[in-house]
C-alpha cells in the first residue's frame, strides 16, 4: 500500500458541507493533496475527460457521491470507464446496502478500478481500509509494443520448433501439495526473445489454424510429462485446446497414439477448454467430451464466469474441474462484489461435485481468502510464474521447503 500522504485525491460532492466533511475525513486519515469538484462535469474535467482539465495526471483516487449535480454518480462512473480512467474509485452514498452493492457490481462491469462503496457517514477507519485496496498503475509509456507476425512467420517458427510449452504449478489449497502443471505456449523467437500468446495467437486465429499450435504443444507437453515421470515426479498436466482441434474426427485416435508413444496414461492429462466454447448443444461435441472423460482424461472449463452459461447446460458437460477466471480472483479478498461472485462460482462447483481452481492468485491475501472459502486448487504468480519443464524439479524442491 502507498502512503496516503503521497496520493492525490479528488472529492466529487455537490453539497458543500458534505464535501468539506469528506475532505476532512481524508485529512484525518493522512491525506494532504485533495482537490474538490462540486458536480460531475467538474469531476470529469479534473481527470482530463473534458476540457479544460484542472490536472490531467495527478488524480490517484476519486471519491464520488452518487447524487452529484449535473451528472450523477452512475453516469460519471460510465464516463470514467469511457475515458479509460486509471484512478481508483470510492463510491459514497446515502443509499441502502443492496443499492450500493449493485453500484459496485455495475462499476466492476464497466471496468473501473473500484476500491469499494461506503454508506454515509464515512469514517476515517473505513476509508483507510478502502484506500489500502489501491495500487498505482504501472507506467506503460515507453514499454515496447508486442510485435505482430503474419501467419507465414508463425508457421515458420512452428516448423523450426521454436515454440515450447511453459508450465505453471497448480496447488491444493488445503495441503499446499503440487497437484498439477498447466501448459502455456511460448515462442522462443530468435530476435525478440520469449513471446506470449498476444504475439502469435491473432495470426493463427485469423487463419483458422490454431490446431497447428495445439498439436505442437500437446506433443511437447506429453513428452515433458514423461520427462518428469522418469525423474520420479509423477505429476499431472493440463493442456489448453481449441474446440476446433478437439472436434477433429481424428482427435481421439491421435491423442491416444501420442500417449502411447510417450507411455503416459490418460489420467495424467486434463484438457482445458474455455467456457464460451462449451456453450453449445451440439451432440457431436458433447459425445467427443464424453469419450475423453470415459477414456480417463480430465476436462476443465477454463475462464469460468466470462461466458453466459446456464446451469442446465453446464451440468450436462462432463467436466471434472471448474477454473474460475482471474477477474473474479484477483482482489476478491478486498472487493466485496468480486468476492460475492467468486463465492457463487465455488458454490456451483461444490454443488456439481467438481473440483474448483482459482486462476490469477497474486497475493497471500488472495490465497488465504480462497483457502477460507474452500476452493480446491490455486494458480498464479503468488505461487510461481510459468516455467520451462527443466526448471520444474528445482522449483518443486524450493516449494516443499517453503511450504
Amino acid at each position: 500500500m502507498m502512503e496516503i500522504a503521497a496520493l492525490q485525491f479528488l472529492v466529487a460532492e455537490s453539497e458543500p458541507v458534505q464535501r468539506e466533511v469528506l475532505a476532512g475525513v481524508l485529512r484525518s486519515a493522512g491525506a494532504r493533496n485533495i482537490q474538490v469538484a462540486p458536480d460531475g462535469h467538474a469531476a470529469l474535467r479534473a481527470i482530463g475527460g473534458a476540457p479544460p482539465a484542472i490536472d490531467t495526471q495527478s488524480i490517484d483516487i476519486i471519491m464520488l457521491d452518487l447524487e452529484l449535480a449535473g451528472m450523477d454518480g452512475l453516469e460519471l462512473i460510465r464516463r470514467l470507464a469511457d475515458e479509460k480512467c486509471r484512478a481508483g474509485l470510492i463510491v459514497v452514498g446515502a443509499q441502502s446496502g443492496d443499492i450500493l452493492f449493485s453500484v459496485e457490481t455495475m462499476a466492476l462491469a464497466y471496468g473501473v478500478d473500484l476500491l469499494g462503496a461506503v454508506a454515509k457517514p464515512v469514517s476515517a477507519q473505513r476509508l483507510e481500509s478502502l484506500i489500502a485496496n489501491y495500487t498505482r498503475p504501472a507506467d506503460v509509456a515507453g514499454q515496447p509494443a508486442v510485435p505482430s507476425f503474419s501467419f507465414a512467420e508463425v508457421g515458420k517458427g512452428l516448423q523450426a520448433r521454436e515454440f515450447d510449452p511453459f508450465f505453471q504449478p497448480k496447488i491444493e489449497l488445503e495441503t499446499g501439495q503440487v497437484k498439477g502443471l498447466e501448459m502455456f505456449a511460448r515462442w522462443r523467437h530468435p530476435q525478440h526473445g520469449v513471446l506470449g500468446p498476444a504475439a502469435f495467437m491473432p495470426a493463427l486465429e485469423a487463419a483458422g489454424r490454431i490446431d497447428f499450435l495445439d498439436w505442437s504443444m500437446i506433443e511437447k507437453s506429453v513428452a515433458a510429462c514423461r520427462t518428469l515421470h522418469d525423474q520420479g515426479i509423477p505429476i499431472s498436466f493440463s493442456i489448453n485446446v481449441d474446440p476446433g482441434t478437439l472436434s477433429h474426427p481424428q482427435f481421439i485416435a491421435q491423442i491416444g497414439a501420442c500417449l502411447e508413444r510417450h507411455r503416459i496414461l490418460p489420467g495424467y492429462i486434463t484438457f482445458e477448454i474455455t467456457e464460451s466454447s462449451v456453450l453449445q448443444t451440439d451432440p457431436h461435441f458433447l459425445e467427443r467430451l464424453l469419450r475423453l472423460r470415459m477414456t480417463g482424461f480430465g476436462l476443465a472449463i477454463d475462464d469460468y464466469g466470462t461466458g453466459r452459461s446456464n446451469l442446465q447446460l453446464l451440468a450436462s458437460i462432463p467436466f471434472s474441474e471448474l477454473k474460475i477466471d482471474r477477474s473474479f480472483v484477483d482482489g476478491a479478498s478486498r472487493k466485496r462484489a468480486i468476492g460475492t461472485v467468486l463465492k457463487s462460482c465455488l458454490g456451483l462447483a461444490l454443488s456439481l461435485d467438481r473440483m474448483s481452481c482459482a486462476v490469477g492468485v497474486e497475493t497471500k491475501q488472495d490465497w488465504d481468502f480462497l483457502q477460507g472459502l474452500g476452493c480446491t486448487y490455486a494458480q498464479g504468480y503468488y505461487i510461481a510464474s510459468p516455467m520451462p519443464v527443466e526448471d520444474v524439479p528445482k522449483w518443486l524442491v524450493e516449494w516443499r521447503q517453503f511450504f
